[in-house]
This record gives C-alpha cells, structure tokens and sequence, in this order.
C-alpha cells in the first residue's frame, strides 16, 4: 500500500482482487440546487468518471492503496476513454473489445433536495465468443483463494445465468466470488454459490418473493442465503449501515453519518472494502468497520470519486458494529 493505515499491521495474503464490469459506463455527474423535471435546469457542477459497479470497485481499492485488475468488455471512442482515465489512475485493465459504443450515464444530484436521478444507457448487446473470451482471460490468472468481484447489470440479450456460470467457473479454480447484482442475475447467480453475496433490502425482497420490513425477517432471508451454501451474506441498508452475517453469527453494523455529496458507489465502496480486507485478513470486526467506514468516506465524495484513505482512517473510530440473534 501507498500510504500507512491499520491494514499495514496486518499480514498481507498473497492474493489477487480481480473485479468484473460487463457493461461499463462514461459517468457523467452534475450537481443541480433544486433539479426540476420539464424546466431548464441549470448545471453548477459538473465531472466525468469512468464508471461501471466493478469499475467503481478497483477505483476504491486504488484509493485504498490496494491493488486489481478490471475486467471487461469496452467498445467504441466512449470505451478508449474509460481505459485511458483508468490507466491515468494506475489501475491494472484487462478488456476485451466488443462492438458498438461503451455506453454514457447520466447522474443528477439535487444539492438542495439530497436525492440523486440515474439515467442509465442499457449498453451494447456482446456476442458468446467475445463473453467467453474474456472469461478465458480471466480463468487463466486465477489461483486458489483469489477473490473475483462479479457485479453490476449486464448488456441486452446477455444470458441472465452469466453471473452463475462465472462463479462455478472460478470456482473450479479456488477462487471467491463477490456477487453483488439485482434481479435475475442474483437470483440465478446465488445458484453459483458464490462466496460472498451483498444484496440490499428491496433485492432480497425480490429473491425472497415478499416484503422484508423487520430486522429479524432481513436475518431470515440471511440465513436462508447461508443454507445455500455461500459464506458470507452483506445486507446493505443504505444510510442505516449494513447487517452481516457468517459462521451462523449476526452482526449489526450502524451507518456513520456524514455530510452527503453523492450516494452513487456507496455500494460499490463497501464492496471494495469487503474485498480489501479479505485480502489482508482483517479480523471480523476490524472488516465490519472498515466497510462501514469506506462506504460512509465514499457519499462524501462528487460523482463516482474514489473514497480516500486519510477520510476513512479519521471514520475508523466512529464505526460501530453489535453482535446480534441470529
């Protein structure tokens, strides 16, 4: 790592993170007090970042110091971009070429209001041969105990069981699997057993097939997602914080509030940190809080920037996590 934090006091494993972004995106954010649909609004701020859930993931693990590869699947001139920005940040690529253009969003975040818009393209249809290209790509790097991040949606006319298929296939090789999708690509893609799962509530509202309103009812369905065989379950509940679940143990893990600029990545971030920390081998509770604390930095941040490390060492402290019932 580049700069000191607590992570140094801890053994490296030697390991690789390697995340997976099939429909990348140009991420476009502007900042609008008061944004107003059907009137002209006008723009006070605005960035561009390279974007894409696994995307978002290795630009976190840079921050954080750590190191990954992104993989993917990048087209056109919007695609040159996104490489050329994230090499600029010295994050390893691996992408296959696909055919069309990478796809542009829009993010628009009313400052007055507190509320983000997501204006998302649906992307470039990919062809078999060049899905499986990239998969052979990656197999060939895994080792035992890698971690592979599978997450975000995934062009038009991709099989809905791509994320299953994928977490068998690095299976086979010893590595863990991160899952974090929505819809039928988390519903077929807990088939996989992947290692670790972190849907929110209203995705594991959809995987149950009914309403989640109590803490107790969200540990069932945590419980329900350990039955299958994963090993870790991450319930993200937004500005609340998360609920954590292994080893039939239940933790709960409070939101630390913080000053909101955009809650684009939130997610993302957190998943970085599960990752990260899997990889230097945190204790439990020195995980839990560290997700917590990057996942709070990073709504502090424009756009979809990076949570920076100096914000989540000063968050540290301000973490909270409670061994519950499971």
């Amino acid at each position: 790592m580049q700069r000191k934090s607590q992570l140094h006091e801890t053994e490296r494993r030697h390991l690789m993170i390697y995340t997976v972004t099939l429909n990348p995106a140009l991420d476009k954010t502007v900042e609008i007090s008061g944004f107003a649909p059907g009137q002209v609004n006008r723009i006070h701020a605005l960035r561009t970042d390279p974007g894409g859930k696994g995307i978002n993931v290795s630009k976190v693990v840079q921050s954080l110091g750590g190191q990954s590869t992104a993989f993917g699947i990048l087209a056109g001139q919007t695609g040159r971009e996104i490489e050329k920005a994230l090499a600029a940040e010295g994050i390893s690529c691996c992408f296959s070429n696909g055919a069309g253009q990478t796809r542009c969003n829009l993010k628009i975040v009313d400052t007055l209001n507190g509320t983000t818009t997501d204006i998302n393209e649906p992307g470039a249809p990919i062809s078999v041969q060049t899905l499986q290209e990239l998969l052979q790509k990656l197999l060939q790097r895994l080792c035992p105990e890698d971690i592979v991040v599978l997450s975000g949606s995934v062009p038009p006319q991709t099989p809905e069981d791509i994320y299953a298929s994928w977490t068998q296939a690095c299976g086979k090789k010893g590595a863990k699997v991160f899952l974090d999708a929505d819809g039928p690509l988390l519903q077929n893609g807990i088939r996989g057993i992947p290692w670790l799962v972190k849907p929110n509530r209203a995705e594991l509202e959809a995987w149950m097939g009914h309403p989640l309103e109590t803490e107790a009812s969200l540990l069932e369905a945590g419980r329900a997602l350990l039955q299958q065989g994963i090993s870790q379950v991450v319930i993200s509940l937004g500005a609340e914080g998360a609920l954590f679940l292994w080893d039939e143990e239940a933790y709960r893990g409070w939101g630390i509030s913080v000053p909101v600029r955009s809650t684009v990545g939130a997610g993302d971030s957190m998943m970085a940190a599960l990752a990260l920390g899997t990889q230097y081998k945190l204790e439990k509770n020195q995980l839990m809080k560290f997700a917590l604390a990057v996942s709070a930095a990073n709504v502090m941040c424009s756009g979809t920037q990076a949570a920076d490390l100096d914000v989540v060492q000063e968050l540290l402290p301000r973490a909270r996590v409670e061994r519950i019932a499971l």
